[in-house]
């Protein structure tokens, strides 16, 4: 009988992708199998889901698609955004009969959300965004893949304007991938709030997710944010002060799901201030990066959140200009674990554009996530962002709908010096890209106004490389000028993950005979 160790070769192959390089050597030295470091290899496929935008009458959004231009080869792929909302299907309608206008509107408006009918945007080439536009208040939520050569590094973006009521604001939000696990500091369930989780599934089956909320003394009761089914490619906003009799001006939502993954966002509008998205926190660490304060903020309120069982202690500094800073009488926040704490930092940038590092005071490790709201104006020309703890920029990452003004991107090294690449796309409508190398100076924040490309037309997108040196985190914001209001939104970028390591598995292995 002869026998072939299977289990043994695939405990190699899981030892490899954890160390880089494992060897067996079978009883009598006769035979090795050896698996060599992991080779970093392009992803075949992504998906990103975005919200549904707006249901105001006068909104009106812009979706922009992008892939960086990266190594040639690869199948050409495709990179598609569906609505995820199906319609169903008028079996009744008889086939022959003639249509009028009116049938033929419905008709066009009806192909736009079939799930298996025309993209709302596609993208074609590789290094120049597409785009379209909606002005229509029951816009759904879209879902996408892109495979192929489009697949790493896809990126798409959702913004809104919306210059009246109440959600009046720039809302901007780089569309997610599915995941399990989010965490979204900084929602409210107080008065003049109108908070909503976005939960989108982009699968074939059902999702069922559970939604925790944690104000400033620990859980909210909740008897209705357990078990939340998501249809298979549906999405369901849920208005978070429907899930609890509790008032809270500074919530941290926790989505989870049982079954399935969904795309989780919130969209957060306060009355007399403005509107905007709220994207999830960095997943729980010790220390985390807040990027892109604008140099004009009137109002930074820091929320922060302990998950784990041990509160922690951490460290508040402003990445400016020149060095690390403390906020005055805000050196330190101390978070009890399962609550909600929260600071109000005033306009702790002081005409200087920054970002926010937390990291314990005392050495440890307890994991927090976090985020950002800031206020730029005053009295009725205020407008709100949100800007929650962000990754790296790891190898790569890229945010669209660039304007030819108004673009602004802030670059953190928290660590040591960095070069880092950027480089402006052509434009959706024309343009050549363009790129420039910049130093960020150790413990500092980098404000840059990026170089448009020649011959513009169009929106673009921006992709940041880190080049060498320390890590970098990097955030965009977007101002828009509506009714006398510098309307604006932040998105962050953290990697684009557009690679993934594969273990490279070499065996020579001499079959023992029992």
């Amino acid at each position: 009988m002869k026998s072939t160790p299977i289990s043994l070769i695939a405990g190699v192959v899981a030892l490899a992708a954890v160390t880089g390089l494992a060897a067996l050597t079978v009883p009598g030295g006769e035979g090795v199998v050896e698996a060599k470091a992991a080779a970093r290899l392009p992803v075949e496929r992504s998906s990103l889901l975005c919200p549904a935008p707006s249901t105001s009458d006068v909104a009106e959004t812009t979706y922009t698609s992008f892939t960086p231009a990266g190594k040639d080869g690869g199948e050409a792929g495709a990179a598609e955004l569906k609505p995820a909302d199906p319609l169903p299907a008028d079996e009744d309608a008889p086939a022959d009969e003639e249509k009028t206008e009116g049938d033929e509107e419905k008709a066009d408006a009806d192909e736009e959300k079939a799930p298996d009918g025309k993209p709302v945007i596609s993208l074609k080439d590789l290094g120049k965004p597409a785009t379209a536009d909606t002005s229509k208040s029951d816009a759904p939520a879209l879902v996408g893949t892109a495979t192929g050569r489009l697949a790493p590094g896809w990126t798409a973006q959702q913004t809104t304007t919306a210059a009246a009521g109440g959600a009046r604001g720039l809302l901007g939000v780089s569309c997610t991938a599915p995941d399990t696990d989010f965490w979204f500091p900084g929602a409210s369930t107080g008065e003049g709030r109108q908070d909503y989780v976005h939960l989108t599934n982009p699968d074939d089956t059902a999702a069922v997710a559970d939604i925790e909320l944690y104000g400033a003394e620990g859980p909210l009761e909740s008897a209705v944010g357990e078990g939340i089914t998501v249809p298979a490619r549906s999405s369901v906003p849920m208005l978070i002060s429907t899930l609890t009799g509790e008032a809270a001006e500074n919530v941290t939502v926790h989505v989870t799901t049982r079954t399935g993954r969904v795309g989780a966002v919130v969209s957060a509008a306060e009355d007399e201030v403005g509107s905007d998205w709220l994207a999830a926190s960095a997943d729980p660490a010790g220390t985390q990066i807040l990027p892109g304060i604008p140099a004009d903020a009137t109002s930074v309120r820091l929320v922060a959140f302990a998950p784990g069982e041990a509160d922690a202690d951490v460290k508040v500094q402003l990445l400016g200009k020149t060095g690390p800073l403390s906020p005055a009488g805000n050196a330190t926040l101390h978070i009890k674990s399962q609550m909600t704490a929260s600071v109000d930092l005033k306009d702790v940038t002081r005409g200087e554009p920054g970002s926010l590092r937390l990291s314990p005071t005392d050495g440890s490790t307890t994991p927090v996530v976090a985020a950002l709201r800031v206020v730029r104006g005053t009295g009725a020309k205020q407008e709100v962002a949100f800007i929650p703890a962000t990754g790296p920029v790891g190898e790569r990452a890229s945010v669209a709908d660039n304007r030819a003004k108004g673009s602004v991107l802030s670059l953190t090294a928290p660590g040591e010096t960095a070069e880092v690449k950027v480089t402006a796309s052509a434009g959706s409508g024309g343009g050549e890209a363009t790129a420039k190398t910049y130093t960020v100076e150790g413990g500092t924040t980098m404000e840059i106004t990026p170089e448009v490309p020649a011959g513009l037309k169009g929106g673009y997108a921006l992709t940041v490389e880190p080049e060498s040196g320390g890590p970098v985190h990097a955030a965009r914001t977007l101002t828009i000028a509506e009714g006398g209001v510098g309307m604006f939104t932040v998105q962050t970028l953290p990697d684009d993950e557009g690679a993934v390591e594969v273990p490279a598995v070499e065996q020579d292995l001499l079959v023992l005979d029992d």
